[in-house]
């Protein structure tokens, strides 16, 4: 079992940045596929950036040039660097992690209970 504790979410003007974390208890971390997904009230659960074993990244449309996910493997952590944020980008942001040495599926089975974003225009 994977645990994943998401931190780092807050309210913000448009314009500014935030840095979500991911802190996961994964034994093998490097092995994960990781994407950060996000939920906006009434809205389905979209997924927002990955980024795979090989640390190759892909993002959503909506948030590319903006958002930045690294992965730190000698700290186990996540990261979501989000510059330019707009209204539109408020949400629950979560971190999933895919099991081990699987492709991204976008269907990841371990999830963090999620951290709130919240952008004022």
């Amino acid at each position: 079992q994977v645990q994943l504790v998401e931190s780092g979410g807050g309210s913000v003007q448009s314009g500014g940045s935030l840095r979500l974390s991911c802190q996961t208890s994964a034994y093998s971390f490097q092995t994960h596929c990781l994407t950060w997904f996000r939920q906006s009230p009434g809205k389905e659960r979209v997924g927002v950036a990955t980024i795979e074993i090989d640390e190759v990244t892909t993002y959503a449309g909506s948030v590319k040039g903006r958002f930045s996910i690294s992965r730190d493997n000698s700290k186990n952590t996540l990261y979501l660097q989000m510059n330019s944020l707009k209204p539109e980008d408020t949400a629950m942001y979560y971190c999933a992690a895919d099991r081990p040495f699987q492709h991204c599926s976008g269907s990841p089975p371990y999830w963090g209970q999620g951290t709130q974003v919240t952008v004022s225009s």
